[in-house]
């Protein structure tokens, strides 16, 4: 899901997307190469975000794809909060900088509507290998508009709970399976401490709708908030958000990691396999690199539970996928669609285990990756729960009200961006302790509802 969006990025961004959400660019349509080409050799450009499964790609591109196609790949790779900036103003203007760039779930049914991408569909039903049926539901549902798909997923995820089973066992603690948000934070006070400088819980404080704000809203929709109702009515300072938002700050407050107000996926995922924390809320993702041996020094050592809930008894992981989509300017088309698809394919997924590493996976999207050996092997602690988080998953009704758009951790309109990030901005001081939550949530209020506004 989103990790990072710091507020000049965002705020930029968001401001591109509201500005121009009635324009639909006119750029190149589905086979407009006629080469393909610059300079006799097919090449095309790849923006892409700088998470741990994207830069694997860099690694094996020359070899595998570039060898057997021609086309050589010139990638960009920028962290979220640049990235998200860079990509928007691309596709927003119609520049035309980039013939394939990573978006998440969150901006793909935006852009389709603005008419600033391809469909890319219709390539996967053309490539009798690519078995689109494949996919999972909720991943390609991510990516749909108007029936049409519009990005090809790299990887996709849910949240869960992961925890050090060494140090629980040795502290005589047992973790639910399905555990409660009130049992987490109880567990997370009798683990704090449990080694030399050991936090009881990671958790994002770091401001921005898709870092802090992924985890934190999953957390008020389970204690019964949200961030608008069905007929777009603002209830960012409803006691359920307030009651979440507390519960959030005073967990971290009390046995989160140190500078939490900083903290953000990058942050956790450190300290988580450093051995500073004993718990970590996140995205499933997160566990191959967790159980990288390379790369982490509790491998082997961690357990997996289910998303926490509280009030509210559904499922409370989130829903997001980091996929491919290919903006309607670039002139490179069929060369484009061949990187995409051979990019989000079986072969790639086992390319990618035979040559980084089965744990290095980009799993999250394919069902038949479940049913790899050498993938069971690796993700016997965590591959199961992940499928189910990903499959329970339902962006259409995450919590105790209905919801006026989807999405789980985030609102699907592009006002939510700029909002998200200036709300949690003001949610993160108060974990600083510059002013409580609710003096930041009444504050933060008027905002949201001056978006649901614009909605009505």
């Amino acid at each position: 899901m989103p990790r990072s969006s710091r507020r000049a990025a965002t705020t930029a961004a968001a401001g591109i997307a509201v500005a121009l959400v009635a324009t639909a660019c006119s750029g190149a349509g589905a086979g407009s190469d006629s080469a393909g080409s610059s300079g006799g050799a097919q090449s095309i450009n790849v923006l892409m975000v700088s998470n741990p499964q994207m830069t694997d790609i860099q690694k094996i591109t020359a070899d595998t794809f570039t060898k057997d196609t021609g086309i050589k790949v010139n990638y960009t790779v920028l962290d979220e909060n640049s990235l998200r900036d860079k990509v928007t103003q691309d596709v927003a203007t119609k520049a035309g900088q980039y013939d394939v760039a990573t978006v998440g779930a969150y901006e793909v049914p935006i852009w389709a509507k603005n008419g600033w991408l391809h469909e890319v569909g219709s390539y996967a039903d053309k490539d009798s290998s690519y078995d689109r049926a494949d996919l999972l539901k909720p991943i390609t549902a991510s990516l749909t508009s108007d029936d049409k798909l519009y990005g090809l997923p790299f990887y996709g995820e849910s949240s869960f709970l992961m925890y050090r089973k060494d140090v629980f066992k040795a502290k005589g603690l047992t973790m639910p399976e399905h555990p409660t948000w009130t049992q987490v934070a109880d567990l997370a006070a009798k683990v704090d401490g449990a080694e030399p400088g050991m936090k009881g819980i990671c958790l994002r404080g770091l401001p921005g709708w898709g870092e802090q704000g992924g985890p934190l809203t999953t957390v008020v929709n389970t204690f019964g908030g949200t961030w608008f109702t069905k007929d777009w009515q603002a209830k960012v300072n409803a006691p359920e958000f307030k009651k979440a938002v507390n519960f959030y700050v005073d967990l971290v407050r009390k046995h989160g990691e140190p500078g939490a107000a900083q903290a953000g996926f990058t942050q956790c995922l450190s300290s988580f396999g450093q051995g500073k924390t004993a718990m970590w809320y996140d995205a499933t993702s997160a566990a191959g690199s967790v159980e990288d041996p390379a790369s982490s020094e509790v491998a082997g050592k961690v357990g997996y539970a289910w998303a926490p809930t509280e009030a509210v008894d559904k499922p409370s992981g989130w829903l997001w996928t980091w996929a491919w989509v290919m903006p309607q300017t670039t002139k490179k088309s069929d060369a484009a669609s061949k990187f995409m698809l051979w990019a989000t394919s079986k072969d790639y997924e086992k390319l990618s285990g035979e040559k980084l590493g089965w744990s290095r996976v980009p799993s999250g999207k394919r069902a038949s990756t479940y049913s790899l050996p050498e993938y069971q092997k690796v993700s016997a602690a965590f591959g199961d729960i992940t499928l189910k988080s990903i499959e329970s998953a339902n962006p259409n009704d995450p919590g105790a009200q209905p919801r006026p758009t989807v999405g789980v951790q985030f609102v699907d309109i592009p006002e939510f961006a700029d909002l998200g990030t200036e709300v949690t901005q003001m949610i993160s001081e108060a974990m600083t302790g510059k002013t409580t939550v609710d003096q930041a949530l009444d504050q933060a209020q008027p905002l949201a509802e001056k978006v649901a506004q614009a909605q009505q």
